[in-house]
């Protein structure tokens, strides 16, 4: 019971009622990525995306982010792009996780090339 009220009244953790109904009714899947994200178009021209798991913007490979922003690409006409041996995988915005990227880890070793004010 409280999965479904969870599902009905928080838009951050998955799909809401609303949006898993109108995709029911009024969507057509387009495709789908690597990650698992789902991508729906309404016979109006209106797209959006079905994330896999949590709800990230930063999850949308740029193939697909330039689909769903109107932005003409080879995507329209053909939904799996070459990929080269020299780029690298997608890989969401990391900020706030344990993966983020810190210059320098070991906080003592940074060295301060001043002298602090003191009255």
């Amino acid at each position: 019971m409280l999965t479904l009220l969870k599902k009905i009244f928080t838009w951050w953790n998955q799909v809401t009622l609303g949006t898993k109904l109108k995709t029911i009714f009024f969507g057509k899947l387009v495709g789908s990525d690597e990650f698992g994200n789902k991508y729906y178009e309404s016979k109006n021209g209106k797209r959006w995306v079905i994330y896999s798991e949590t709800i990230d913007a930063s999850k949308i490979p740029v193939e697909w982010y330039s689909w769903i922003h109107f932005t003409p690409n080879r995507i329209e006409k053909k939904h799996t792009l070459q990929k080269y041996n020299w780029q690298k995988p997608h890989q969401p915005n990391l900020t706030g996780t344990d993966k983020a990227y810190f210059p320098n880890k070991n906080k003592n070793a940074i060295k301060k090339k001043y002298s602090s004010w003191k009255e």
